[in-house]
């Protein structure tokens, strides 16, 4: 599944815009995603939209460390080393918020996703 997600990736952002935009678009998908849990966090159907929301973040995370641990990655390697970090925090939070879901935990994902994508458009987050 991941190879799937993998390849549809690739595919994106060989046909309809730069890696940077395309890394900002899904990051920023990831948190409205998350948001819109958050919003509807009452919802009947809430368990199932923190499931899809929550494994969508997994693998976006999962791609960036498979690119990241490349040998030829172009980032510097303290920065590479710095965003590896930041995904082993994210994915502790993702299995924590899926063994005890709360909203609240969800908030600083958002927020990282959101600070990326903007770091990742050159604009102030």
């Amino acid at each position: 599944m991941l190879s799937n997600a993998v390849k549809a990736y690739e595919n994106v952002d060989r046909n309809t815009s730069s890696g940077r935009e395309t890394e900002a678009r899904v990051l920023t998908q990831g948190a409205l995603k998350l948001m819109e849990v958050q919003q509807n966090w009452d919802s009947p159907a809430r368990r199932e939209m923190l499931d899809s929301a929550l494994r969508y973040n997994q693998r976006v995370w999962s791609i960036f460390q498979v690119e990241l641990c490349r040998k030829d990655h172009p980032l510097p390697k303290q920065i590479r080393l710095g965003l590896l970090q930041l995904s082993r925090f994210i994915d502790r939070r993702i299995f924590d918020t899926m063994a005890f879901p709360s909203p609240e935990k969800l908030d600083i994902i958002i927020r990282i996703n959101q600070n990326i994508a903007a770091g990742l458009r050159g604009s102030p987050s």
